[in-house]
Order: C-alpha cells, then sequence, then structure tokens
C-alpha cells in the first residue's frame, strides 16, 4: 500500500478489509492536467485509493476518496481510477464499495472531469444486477455525486459529519438548514429513504462487512451460504405474540435469530431486510403495524402504524425485491394488510408505487414464499406476493383473514337495507360472522386454493426451511423482451 494509505481514507479500507488483505491499484496515478499550474501540486494518487482485498475472505474491490487531497475532488484520472475499478469488478464478479468523502467535481479540470465523472455512472448502470454496489459516506457527498448512492444498491452514512444532497440545504428557497438539515444522515434515512444504515463510522464499516457476508459475490454466485447450527425443526413459541412486528418475526424464525434491516428508518410500516434460512440467504418484506423497542420484548412497543400499504412502503419493497430477483436471492413475505392508506398525499403516488411492487413480485423467478399472518385484504394483499402474481407456496397461520374486505365493511354494503330498518348492531354482528366464515377466514382461502396449507404459528421456521428446501431448484420462464417498462 502506498503512503496514501496512511491518510483516513487509506485507514478506512484497512478498518473495512481483512487485516493484510488490501493490495493498491494505480497508486501512482496524478492528475495529468496542467491547466491553473495544476502540475504543481502535489495530488497522491489523485485524491483516491484504489484497490482490493478481501471481508471474510471474500473478494471485494473498494474506492476510498481521500479529503487531504484537493478536498478529495474528483478530477479526470480520480474518475477513470474508479471506472478502472468496475473493469475489473465486472471481469472477476465481485462487489465494489465506495467510501466517499468529496468537495465535488475538480473545477480545474473541468469538462474532462465532469466526462470521465460520467462514465462512472455508465459503470455503475452497467454494474447494476450484475455486482452488489455499496456506498459508505463519511464526508461531503454533493452534487452529481449523489448520484453515486443512488445508482448502488445499499447506501450507509456515518451519522455526524456526512453531508449528502444534490442542492445545498441553504440554496432551498425557505429553508432553514437549523430547522431542517436536507443533506444529514438523519434526513435521508427518515424522509428521502435514500441511506440503509447509520451510526459512527466503525458501525458503517461494520453493517458492510456483515452485508458482504449474507451477500453472493455476484450474479451467478450461489455461494451466499454458511453452516447452519440452528435447529431446523425449532420451535417458535411465543411468536404470535409479536405478530404486529414483522421485525420480531423475522428474527425468531431466522438462524440464531440473525436479522439485517434495510432502510430501517424509511417507511416503517414496510420491514425489508435479510435473514438466515438453513445457512441460506432469504430476503424478507413485511408488513408492521406497530415496532417493539430495541431488546425486541413483546411489550415494548415503541411505535405504531397503519395496517396499510404506503407509496413510500411500496417503492422501498419493490426495489429491495428486484435487488433479490438480480442476485438469485430467494424472498419470504410475512403478509398483514388491510388496503391502502386514504390521503391526499398518498393519492399522488399511490398507485404508480403499489403497480410498482407488484411489477417487482410478478417478474421475479426466485423461489417466493408467502406467509399470511394477519389480515389481507383487497389488492393491497395481491400485491403483498400473493398466489396470483405467482407466489410459489402460501401459508397462513389460523388467525389470518383472506378476503375483499373487513367482514363488517362488507355486511354493511350487503345489508344496508336490513341494518337500516333496525337492530343494526345485532344484524352487522350475525351477518359479519357468516361472511368471515363464507369468505374471508383462512380455511375459506385453503379450500379455494389460494393457501397451501393453514400452519400453526409455532411450526413456522420449519414450514419455511421446507419450503426453499423444496424451491432449491426452481426454475422458471418469462416472455422474452428486454426489459419491463417500469
Amino acid at each position: 500500500m502506498s503512503n496514501t494509505a496512511q491518510t483516513q481514507a487509506g485507514k478506512r479500507i484497512l478498518s473495512l478489509l481483512d487485516q493484510g488483505s488490501f493490495v493498491e491499484i494505480g497508486g501512482r496515478v496524478t492528475a495529468r492536467n496542467t491547466d491553473f499550474n495544476l502540475q504543481n501540486k502535489e495530488l497522491p494518487s489523485d485524491g483516491v485509493i484504489t484497490g482490493y482485498g478481501t471481508i471474510n475472505e471474500s473478494l471485494v474491490y473498494v474506492y476510498s476518496q481521500d479529503a487531504s487531497v484537493l478536498g478529495g475532488s474528483i478530477g479526470e484520472m480520480h474518475a477513470k481510477k474508479i471506472v478502472k475499478l468496475y473493469d475489473l469488478a465486472m471481469k472477476t464478479g465481485a462487489p465494489v464499495i465506495g467510501l466517499v468523502d468529496c468537495a465535488g467535481l475538480r473545477i480545474q479540470e473541468a469538462t474532462d472531469a465532469l466526462n470521465a465523472f460520467g462514465e462512472v455512472y455508465m459503470s455503475q448502470v452497467l454494474a447494476s444486477g450484475a455486482v452488489p454496489q455499496i456506498t459508505a459516506i463519511f464526508g461531503t457527498c454533493g452534487g452529481g455525486l449523489a448520484l453515486v448512492p443512488a445508482l448502488t444498491d445499499f447506501t450507509f452514512m456515518e451519522e455526524k459529519t456526512a453531508k449528502l444532497f444534490v442542492n445545498s440545504p441553504n440554496t432551498l428557497d425557505g429553508n432553514i438548514i437549523s430547522k431542517c438539515d436536507t443533506s444529514s444522515a438523519d434526513f435521508q434515512s427518515k424522509e428521502a429513504g435514500l441511506v440503509d444504515g447509520v451510526g459512527s463510522e466503525d458501525d458503517v464499516l461494520a453493517q458492510i462487512r456483515t452485508l458482504i457476508s449474507i451477500l453472493p459475490s455476484n450474479y451467478e454466485d450461489d455461494m451466499s451460504y454458511t453452516e447452519c447450527t440452528d435447529d431446523l425443526n425449532r420451535l417458535c413459541d411465543g411468536i404470535e405474540a409479536g405478530a404486529k412486528d414483522a421485525a420480531y418475526v423475522l428474527s425468531v424464525i431466522s438462524d440464531d435469530n440473525f436479522f439485517f434491516e434495510t432502510k430501517k428508518e424509511y417507511a416503517k410500516e414496510m420491514v425489508t431486510g435479510f435473514i438466515r434460512i438453513n445457512g441460506a440467504t432469504i430476503g424478507a418484506v413485511a408488513n408492521r403495524s406497530e415496532r417493539f423497542g430495541a431488546n425486541d420484548a413483546v411489550e415494548q412497543e415503541v411505535e405504531k402504524f397503519d395496517t396499510t400499504l404506503t407509496a413510500q412502503g411500496c417503492e422501498k419493497a419493490a426495489a429491495f425485491v428486484r435487488f433479490c430477483d438480480s442476485f438469485g436471492i430467494p424472498v419470504l413475505t410475512l403478509t398483514s394488510v388491510t388496503g391502502f392508506k386514504a390521503t391526499t398525499c398518498q393519492e399522488k403516488k399511490i398507485a404508480k408505487a403499489a403497480a410498482a411492487l407488484a411489477s417487482a413480485f410478478a417478474d421475479a423467478t426466485v423461489p417466493k414464499v408467502n406467509i399470511v399472518i394477519g389480515p389481507a385484504y383487497g389488492t393491497a394483499y395481491n400485491v403483498m406476493n400473493s398466489k396470483a402474481l405467482g407466489a410459489d407456496l402460501v401459508y397462513a397461520w389460523p388467525q389470518a383473514s383472506i378476503g375483499l374486505m373487513d367482514a363488517k365493511a362488507a355486511v354493511k354494503i350487503m345489508y344496508a337495507d336490513e341494518i337500516a330498518k333496525g337492530n343494526g348492531a345485532d344484524v352487522i354482528a350475525q351477518r359479519s360472522a357468516e361472511y368471515e366464515a363464507l369468505q374471508n377466514g383462512a380455511v375459506s382461502a385453503a379450500k379455494r386454493g389460494y393457501v397451501d396449507d393453514i400452519i400453526e404459528p409455532v411450526e413456522t421456521r420449519q414450514y419455511v426451511a421446507a419450503a426453499y428446501e423444496l424451491l432449491f431448484t426452481k426454475r422458471e420462464d418469462r416472455p422474452a423482451k428486454k426489459h419491463g417498462a417500469r
């Protein structure tokens, strides 16, 4: 490793990778532009350290921008080094990790820098769906550079000093940065939904190491497995008590209670993340109406949400499903949803977002399993990996309710005249029980073939493990076309 690796940029690489595994590429590269006496400036590695190494013995490529060299600004050769790294990653089928700390495009190199940076975008687009891409932001990531994390699969931010923006907060009309810092990790994770995880520098690097350990190296890699030391027949006692927080349920059924949640602060009513079943990585998408405390104690409810789909939640889940399908990662859904959120703001986007989620599930050819753990009503249920959209196996807990709408709502429409004649409460109670048995019960759905089996909650892990073992060799064709329209 060159002397530049002794800077903060280099130390981040050493902290991220396995000890002694980093090999630098292009350590002697420097700017070739001579305008504005640039040749007289010392620009080690042109402000970015690039190379490869291992994380838990898996090959990764990494670049780390050096803020001590012209603020880490991107010049022509700086960008070309990143493009070269992507070229190698595509040839060898390994993930790319970018550690960002940058003042923006180098003004002295103008169009040379601009064109070369456009080539970085091109490299990212070509790599999308071929190798995993991860960005971690430790300093400034502004302007055109903000597209880099948006083009990668996962993004992390240091909680105090990292800044992510297209337009600087103080340039936004009516914005007061002291009240709303649109560049902060808090805003980007909770409001923008661009960031998967936030924490200290050490936390961010640790999250990346964990993520790399559970992801395949490329779209053809089927080796994202680890030895399972957990009992596949382990019973999940009391799991139904925590059904309202899907993150809790997922951790209970996963090997050794492992759950890596993505975009956990954004659209929190929709849970996305990775679990392990029999040592294999599984992508999970689930509805949540409550969020428990840090200790996962069922009695420690800290937040409540509507049992509805939102535009933000649908977009979050759709992108996650497409990532899983790109890299051959099976998908599990836990469904508990009563409809779509009804507000004027949601109405602007919900149809398009829900359509994107339906498209993502329908397009996915990886093994898909759905467990209905609560109410599942209307079109909202359809788009949550239903049998109609191609779920390979659908199970339901006994307390699940599957149908067009809530039984009482249906009765009020169907028997409006009878209710109006008097004794409305009695009519609703009686007719609702009848409707529930005939149309909404899990047994009713199973009789019609929309549910493959009704399972006891305590046996959920057993059924999920058996389902993915059955589906391990799944093959499914799709119409020949260039790609979908959305």
